[in-house]
């Protein structure tokens, strides 16, 4: 980032369907609304976001939706908190590669898988 971290940015809740797989369009409508209360950044996959109960590869889905819908409008942060050291390095250079701007998490608990 190149400028200081400050301002609004909430996390952003993730809408899922009845049948608990993740809503696409749930979550644009949910990025939408807060790009245009103008916050200063949007946060993903937070524990509002239900982190914990998604698959690898929802959280992967939902960190690359996210950032292709606000496309550099705000940034993004999204959070890589898992409980070993392995999975939050993989998990960042994740965000990194698919252009997240900032990354949160929670202290890993054990270097070991």
């Amino acid at each position: 980032m190149t400028k200081p971290y400050n301002g609004i940015r909430p996390v952003a809740p993730a809408a899922f369907h009845p049948d608990g797989s993740l809503d696409a369009d749930g979550n644009h409508r949910i990025l939408e609304c807060m790009s245009d209360q103008k916050v200063d950044g949007i946060c993903v996959l937070a524990n509002y976001s239900e982190q914990f109960l998604l698959s690898d590869a929802e959280r992967d889905q939902l960190t690359r939706l996210s950032l292709k819908h606000i496309d550099g409008r705000v940034p993004v942060m999204v959070t890589i908190s898992p409980f070993v050291t392995d999975i939050v390095m993989e998990r960042a250079r994740q965000c990194k590669a698919v252009g997240a701007d900032i990354v949160m998490m929670i202290p890993p608990i054990t270097g070991r898988c």
